[in-house]
């Protein structure tokens, strides 16, 4: 039996959304399929001779598929659970200093302005 191609191609397009853009520039889906990083390539050859072995082998074929969905899966999980820790939790990458002033400003009062021996003038 051969390995569904539609689903491993479904599969592939999951794994590269999921995949982290690089910081230095947004890259759209179609800058990460025409300039791949070394990551993806990897990806691809390797889904790529999966598809291609013998059909004796399907059996092995369908548990890396399975485990490759787990695997997005779990991506997809991890993503949502960052997205919700930075809502629920606002203060999380904050100094004392700025988490201080702001639960100030929450009840209505200001801190005053701290001096600094520098004298930079304020």
């Amino acid at each position: 039996m051969t390995p569904p191609i539609p689903q491993i191609r479904s599969l592939y397009r999951r794994l590269l959304r999921e995949l982290p853009s690089t910081p230095q520039t947004t890259r759209t889906q179609h800058q990460k399929l025409s300039s791949p990083s070394h990551l993806q390539q990897r990806i691809r050859s390797t889904i790529s001779s999966r598809t291609s072995e013998d059909p004796s082998s399907s059996g092995k074929t369908q548990s890396q598929i399975q485990q490759a969905e787990q695997f997005v899966q779990y991506v997809q999980a991890q993503r949502t659970y960052a997205t919700l820790l930075e809502r629920y939790n606002p203060g999380m990458g904050m100094t004392e200093e700025e988490r201080v002033r702001l639960s100030a400003r929450r009840v209505g009062m200001n801190l005053p302005v701290e001096y600094e021996a520098g004298g930079e003038g304020e």
